[in-house]
């Protein structure tokens, strides 16, 4: 990795910059804090409630993303789009045009194959490193440090950056650059339609008079029984739409999906379930639930059978 690194990273040597503190990325980043470890960040908006429960853990803010990255020797990013990666990564005056030799970026943002690359080569002209390392497992899993992390690119350095991933939950190596946000894009078409599922259980248990709690019980422990149940499933019966993830991300990437290209033969991946499950979530913008958490799709399925 050149001859700064692979010096084992550690509390009192590695340096954290963080950009993105929204529900995933202030949990992410306050895990990273109580482990010890000297964190930096930039936040568009310094007196969000964020920002301030970072400082008070003993987070520095820093004025600039360019500025963090000057002081860091890996920067994660969880952001919110594609559009939001690029313009924090990739303008001139961004991320990557701050990299010293031998930084790490971490993109943990739901964002596409081709900019993962894109990132990763731009990132290796500076001498610098650039993992795409998408993650599941919503506000709960990045709050007890249970995610499941999608982590692409040089594998020696997502090996080395182990440490860090093992705070946050399980990293699982996919491959070269770009095949983390590939895996995040599969990961989302399946629960997608799952979380449609448990949706339409929930409500023709409803309308058949069953209990809805005894319901969940009773499947958990077959065929039906999933994490998003596991997670979910009370939430959804109790009206709890709180976000973990916001719907239109899901939208996001389920439209990464199904609009996927690949290749200079423009070879495309059809999935019709996929599609339909985008225009399912897209309702939930179209009722202005867009903020709301993916579970939120059962507000969809109980409209369409006038039930609010």
């Amino acid at each position: 990795m050149g001859s700064k690194y692979p010096n084992p990273i550690k509390p009192s040597e590695t340096r954290i910059g963080w950009i993105g503190i929204g529900v995933m990325g202030a949990a992410m980043s306050s895990r990273l804090i109580s482990a010890g470890y000297p964190l930096s960040f930039y936040a568009r908006n310094p007196s969000h409630p964020n920002s301030l429960s970072l400082q008070s853990q003993g987070a520095k803010l820093a004025d600039s993303p360019s500025h963090l990255t000057n002081s860091s020797d890996v920067v994660f990013t969880m952001l919110g789009h594609p559009s939001d990666v690029k313009s924090i990564l990739l303008n001139q005056n961004g991320v990557v045009s701050s990299l010293n030799p031998n930084t790490v970026i971490v993109d943990t943002t739901s964002s596409h194959p081709d900019l993962a690359r894109e990132i990763s080569t731009a990132a290796r002209a500076k001498n610098a490193w650039s993992i795409d390392a998408p993650v599941s497992g919503g506000d709960i899993g990045a709050r007890d440090g249970k995610l499941a992390i999608f982590a692409a690119g040089e594998a020696s350095v997502v090996e080395w950056l182990q440490p860090l991933f093992n705070i946050m939950g399980k990293a699982t190596y996919m491959g070269p650059a770009g095949n983390g946000q590939s895996c995040k894009i599969a990961n989302q078409i399946t629960i997608g339609s799952n979380l449609i599922g448990l949706s339409e259980g929930l409500v023709f248990a409803k309308r058949s008079g069953l209990d809805l709690k005894q319901f969940v019980d009773a499947i958990k422990g077959g065929s039906a029984g999933t994490k998003a149940l596991e997670i979910f499933g009370e939430r959804m019966i109790n009206g709890d739409y709180k976000p973990g993830g916001h719907a239109e991300y899901q939208v996001k990437d389920l439209g990464m999906g199904v609009n996927f290209v690949e290749g200079d033969d423009n070879k495309v991946v059809v999935l019709p379930g996929a599609s339909l499950a985008k225009q399912i979530f897209t309702s939930m913008i179209a009722n202005g639930d867009g903020k709301l958490g993916g579970q939120g799709v059962i507000s969809v399925i109980k409209r369409i059978n006038g039930d609010n």
